[in-house]
């Protein structure tokens, strides 16, 4: 099973951006075997002149990984997030992207947090009240 994770950062080495005002997005896809780099998202200033649609335009962006990885967030970032399925993880500035993929990598068999393991179990299709089931009183 495979997971998405996107990092906020300027250099693809380490988390060293806010949310809001990232420059850039390493999406890596994740098994318990491997994690490679699948896109690299880049902003240009004009898109980051302080509007709240910038907001909506990186979560959109951000749609199919199960959480970002920033310095960083606010309270309307983190909703529309959250309303998307994507959790939002603050770490210190300077964090390796490689260590945090490690990490949850080893995590990712072994004892996912559980964030990871509600998306896992959503992709798996195993989730107790899935879409295609008929909701009965």
């Amino acid at each position: 099973m495979a997971v998405k994770i996107a990092f906020a950062t300027s250099d693809r080495r380490a988390v060293n951006q806010h949310f809001g005002a990232a420059e850039a997005f390493a999406v890596y896809e994740l098994c318990e075997k491997e994690a490679r780099l699948v896109e690299v998202a880049e902003f240009i200033e004009t898109a980051m002149d302080g509007h709240e649609g910038k907001l909506a335009a990186k979560v959109d962006l951000l749609g199919d990984c199960a959480a970002v990885y920033c310095n960083a967030v606010g309270a309307s970032a983190i909703r529309q997030l959250l309303a998307k399925s994507i959790q939002p993880m603050r770490v210190e500035e300077g964090v390796l992207i490689d260590e945090l993929l490690l990490g949850l990598q080893k995590n990712l068999v072994n004892d996912p947090p559980l964030w990871l393991a509600k998306r896992l179990k959503k992709q798996s299709g195993s989730d107790k009240f899935a879409a295609d089931e008929e909701w009965q009183e």
